[in-house]
């Protein structure tokens, strides 16, 4: 059992660097240098957006959104993420996730995406970019580069 559970912290001390390298860091700024979404609301307890995002896109994803969502290389999208507040739905709650993605050609098996996510605290949160981003966004958005939101969420 103890070589086991070494064996597994051994794999575990060489793979997370390497899946750390992988992930780009959450960009600094994006909260008061990029465009800001009016706020959105998911209350369906079902959905793993359920409570309040918000949106901010940089200077290319804005170019994106104003081509009918066909997005050029290098634009990134953040969507922070906030539970709903039982007491009062119309405050927000605290935050509990952030999630990037950036165009980027090399990201073939994601549609051209890559998907990062992040905790609170804008630390990796080992989110798994296929299973739990792309098949979503594949089944539902492919006709709209990968991307549920639109333009219209920005005015």
């Amino acid at each position: 059992m103890k070589q086991m559970l070494a064996l597994v912290v051994l794999c575990l001390a060489v793979a997370c660097p390497v899946l750390a390298a992988q992930q780009p860091a959450l960009p600094t700024g994006y909260a008061t240098s990029w465009k800001k979404s009016a706020r959105k609301v998911v209350t369906d307890k079902n959905s793993l957006f359920y409570g309040v995002h918000y949106l901010y896109a940089d200077a290319k994803a804005m170019q994106g959104y104003r081509a009918a969502n066909s997005f050029p290389e290098g634009s990134r999208i953040i969507v922070e993420h906030f539970n709903l507040k039982a007491d009062n739905p119309a405050v927000d709650g605290p935050k509990n996730m952030v999630v990037l993605m950036k165009k980027d050609k090399r990201q073939q098996a994601t549609g051209g995406w890559l998907y990062a996510g992040y905790t609170a605290q804008g630390k990796p949160s080992g989110l798994d970019p296929v299973s739990t981003c792309f098949e979503c966004h594949r089944n539902k958005v492919a006709h709209r580069d990968y991307v549920f939101s639109s333009l219209a969420d920005f005015k």
